[in-house]
C-alpha cells in the first residue's frame, strides 16, 4: 500500500525522523484554517497536491503561501488539478524551510538481490530515475545485511560511498538510522525521502517522503488499515477484497477468472496474444484460489459481470485439491445464484482431477451462455472473439 505524504510524515514523526508542522485540507476553508494554525510559528509555508505519484511541483501541484488568504488561494488552485492521471482531492499545508543543501535517501525491497538496498546521494530534489540516469555516478547504492540493517557504522559506509564529508555524516547517520527503523518496524517495501535537507540553522529534516507498506504484514498492523484510502480505490476491487478474492482491474474487454495465480498470469498472457486479432485484451486479474465453490465462484462472477467493459468470460480451471467436478457444480450454482445478473458468454477450460466428470455437469446443464473449450488457446480465442462480437 503506497501512503500520501502526509501518511509517511506521520510514521517519519513516530519513528523520530525530524519533520515539519503540517495539517491536511481537503477545502480551501481548511487550508485557510491550516494556514492561521501554523502562520502563528513561520513565515513560510508550502501547498502541496497529495497524489501518490512524483512530478507534483512541475505540474503546478506545489505552491508557497506567505499569508492565509494566499494559502486558500493556492489550495483552491490545485484541489481538483489532475497530475499524471491522479485527481487531487487534498492538499498538505506545511511549514515552510530556509534550505541549505538537498539531500536523496532510500531503502528498498531489492527483490533481485533478496535483501535491501539503501540509495544515497548528495544531490536530492531531483527524482531518482533522472538522478540515476544522469548522473550514476553521484548515487550510492548500498546492499544491507538484514540482521543489522542500518546502524551507525552502516549509516556513516552509505554516507562514506555518497561522498558525504564528516561533518555532514555526523549531522545525517542518525536519521538514517531512524529512517531504517521505520522502514523494518513498519514492515515497508519502500521508504524514500527526496529531499532530505539540511537548512539553515543546521537542522536536519526530511521534507518530502514516500512509504510502500508491504500488505503482507498487515496483520502485525492494524493500524495501517487507516491510511487506505477507499474513497480512491476501484470500488470492484473494493468488493474482491471485501469478498476475500484476489482482484485487479485493467483495461480490457475479456474478463478472467483462474485459480491460481500463475494459472491466471499465464491466462492473461494468452488472451492478450488471442485478442491481437481482434483488438480485445484482458479486463482483470481474478484468482479465486483454491476453493471454486458455487459460493466463491458467484461472487467472482459477481464482481467481473458487473465490470461494463467486460463483454465475456474466460474461467481457466486446473483441478487439483479442489476437483474440476467440483468447480463445474460452483460455475451452474453461481449461474443459478446470480440469475438474471449473468448475462455475459462464460467460455469454460477445465483440466486436472476429475476433469471428464467435470465437463459432464456442465453440458448438462446446458446453460445458454455457458461455452466449453478443450485448450487453453482456443478458450482464450473463443472468448477473445465473443467479446470482440459482442
Amino acid at each position: 500500500m503506497d501512503l500520501y505524504e502526509y501518511q509517511a510524515r506521520e510514521l517519519f514523526a513516530a519513528h523520530g525522523v525530524p519533520v515539519l508542522a503540517g495539517i491536511v485540507a481537503r477545502t480551501p476553508d481548511e487550508a485557510y484554517e491550516a494556514a492561521q494554525k501554523l502562520l502563528a510559528d513561520n513565515d513560510l509555508l508550502v501547498v502541496k497536491a497529495q497524489v501518490k505519484i512524483g512530478g507534483r511541483g512541475k505540474a503546478g501541484g506545489v505552491k508557497l503561501a506567505r499569508s492565509a488568504e494566499e494559502a486558500r488561494e493556492k489550495a483552491e488552485a490545485i484541489l481538483g488539478m489532475d497530475i499524471k492521471g491522479h485527481t487531487v482531492h487534498s492538499v498538505l499545508i506545511a511549514a515552510g524551510a530556509d534550505i541549505a543543501e538537498e539531500f536523496y535517501f532510500s531503502i528498498l525491497l531489492d527483490r533481485s538481490e533478496r535483501r535491501e538496498l539503501a540509495l544515497c546521494s548528495a544531490q536530492g530534489g531531483m527524482d531518482i530515475e533522472t538522478l540515476a540516469r544522469e548522473h550514476p555516478e553521484a548515487l550510492a547504492r548500498v546492499g544491507l545485511d538484514p540482521k543489522v540493517g542500518i546502524d551507525e557504522d552502516v549509516a556513516a559506509q552509505i554516507l562514506g560511498e555518497a561522498g558525504f564529508n564528516r561533518s555532514h555524516v555526523e549531522k545525517l547517520a542518525p536519521v538514517l538510522v531512524k529512517l531504517w527503523d521505520t522502514y523494518r518496524g513498519e514492515d515497508a517495501t519502500l521508504v524514500e525521502v527526496n529531499p532530505l535537507v539540511l537548512t539553515e540553522q543546521g537542522d536536519i529534516l526530511a521534507l518530502d517522503g514516500k512509504v510502500s507498506l508491504d500488505n503482507n504484514a498487515a496483520f502485525r498492523h492494524p493500524e495501517h488499515a487507516a491510511y487506505a484510502d477507499v474513497a480512491a480505490q476501484d470500488p470492484r476491487e473494493a468488493m474482491a477484497k471485501e469478498a476475500g478474492l484476489n482482484y485487479v482491474r485493467l483495461e480490457g474487454q475479456v474478463g478472467v477468472i483462474g485459480n491460481g495465480a500463475g494459472l491466471v498470469m499465464s491466462t492473461l498472457d494468452v488472451v492478450a496474444l488471442a485478442g491481437e486479432e481482434w483488438g480485445v485484451k484482458p479486463a482483470n486479474f481474478l484468482d479465486i484460489g483454491g476453493g471454486a465453490s458455487a459460493e466463491v465462484m458467484a461472487k467472482g462472477l459477481d464482481v467481473i459481470l458487473g465490470d461494463d467493459q467486460v463483454r465475456s468470460v474466460f474461467v481457466n480451471v486446473f483441478g487439483g485439491i479442489t476437483a474440476c467436478d467440483q468447480v463445474a457444480r460452483g460455475i451452474v450454482g453461481a449461474l443459478e445464484a446470480l440469475g438474471d445478473a449473468a448475462s455475459k458468454p462464460l467460455v469454460v477450460r477445465l483440466d486436472g482431477n476429475k476433469v471428464e466428470e467435470g465437463r459432464a455437469i456442465l453440458a448438462a446443464a446446458a446453460h445458454p451462455l455457458v461455452h466449453m473449450e478443450e485448450t487453453m488457446d482456443g478458450a482464450a480465442r473463443r472468448a477473445a472473439e465473443l467479446a470482440a462480437n459482442a
